[in-house]
């Protein structure tokens, strides 16, 4: 990797050099670990060479060296292990996320917008960049459906266990006889595609453009500026109109169309893979879900690790690092035992 990224071949090309780097960058920690451990191992032998030759001081000193070094060589060969764990194809990538009102009414909406105020916090606590691509706004202030962009080396590591159906249990904003109510919100988690990820023939499109509907200022309801793409071979359908440009809303759309498209061709690889895969949104029903938040309790519960935590109020203020963290623990755990991950 080093020579390839002083290879003048390598430097002409953007693309090259973005996949060298970014695999250079994944080996460091690997060779330095690897370096280590040789050493490690060096040290171990060297030192039980001269156990036998060795008296008195000497001799307890080379018995410390090698309990030092066995010890070392135990930690350095479980950091080697999930190290060398294989990597998922779309770390490093940014995420375009989804989140939908599900079942519950309006409830279900203002939950979904509880959900998106979430993830902007937990966003910002990690410096990650955030940009709104469309929403669609629902009667009492929540989303019918919101769709954003977040940008970052660790945006896919730290959204991807996101995705999903989670469940609220509260007393709505629209009950009056104070009662919890069970309702859901949907999140879908996608890997941002570039155009050489992704390759869409112009064939495969129709475009339609028509008025936009909704708050926005004047020319948002007076021109043509809204845009729906429908992707014929998949029938994926992306319609944006949150911009007054149509230029701009159809490079959003696209933008969209593309994550979705390679988020499909990945399902399908791993379909082949297991027949017994589950899709990230299910029903969107309430007995479907990832994660359950319960405010009476001021409880959280991730169901996919049983994991629940006592701190349902600093959750929604965005520290979601808790449950990201123990989720890949358990992945990594997983995939230590060789069991399938996806």
């Amino acid at each position: 990797m080093e020579r390839r990224l002083s290879d003048p071949a390598v430097l002409a090309d953007p693309h090259q050099v973005r996949d060298t780097s970014k695999r250079y960058k994944e080996l460091g920690p690997v060779v330095e670990t690897s370096r280590r451990y040789r050493r490690a191992l060096d040290d171990l032998a060297a030192a039980k060479e001269m156990l036998p030759d060795a008296d008195g001081e000497d001799r307890e000193m080379l018995r410390s060296e090698i309990d030092s070094a066995e010890a070392d060589i135990a930690r350095l060969e479980e950091e080697l292990r999930v190290l060398l764990l294989p990597k998922d194809p779309n770390d490093g990538k940014n995420v375009i996320i989804e989140i939908r009102g599900a079942e519950g009414g309006e409830e279900a909406n203002l939950f979904a917008k509880n959900l998106y105020e979430m993830y902007v916090r937990y966003a910002e606590r990690h410096d990650l960049k955030f940009e709104v691509l469309s929403t669609d706004p629902s009667d009492m202030g929540g989303f019918n459906q919101v769709t954003f962009l977040v940008k970052g080396d660790n945006a896919w590591s730290r959204f991807k266990y996101e995705g999903g159906p989670h469940r609220v249990q509260r007393v709505p904003v629209t009950e009056s006889q104070g009662r919890v109510h069970t309702s859901s919100a949907t999140v879908t988690v996608l890997p941002e595609a570039e155009e050489i990820d992704v390759h869409i023939e112009e064939k495969d499109l129709r475009i339609d453009v028509y008025r936009s509907t909704g708050p926005g200022g004047q020319s948002v309801n007076t021109t043509d500026s809204a845009v729906r793409i429908t992707h014929v071979p998949t029938g994926i359908v992306v319609a944006m109109q949150d911009e007054k440009s149509q230029i701009q809303n159809r490079a959003k759309a696209m933008q969209v169309l593309r994550a979705r498209l390679l988020k499909a061709e990945q399902d399908r690889q791993a379909a082949e893979l297991s027949e017994t895969r589950r899709t990230q949104i299910g029903g969107g029903g309430r007995s479907e879900k990832i994660r359950t938040y319960n405010y009476k309790e001021n409880r959280v519960t991730d169901h996919r690790i049983g994991l629940t935590l006592y701190k349902l109020d600093r959750v929604l203020a965005g520290d979601l690092d808790g449950l990201v963290d123990a989720l890949a623990a358990d992945e990594r755990s997983r995939q230590l035992r060789g069991e399938e991950v996806h």
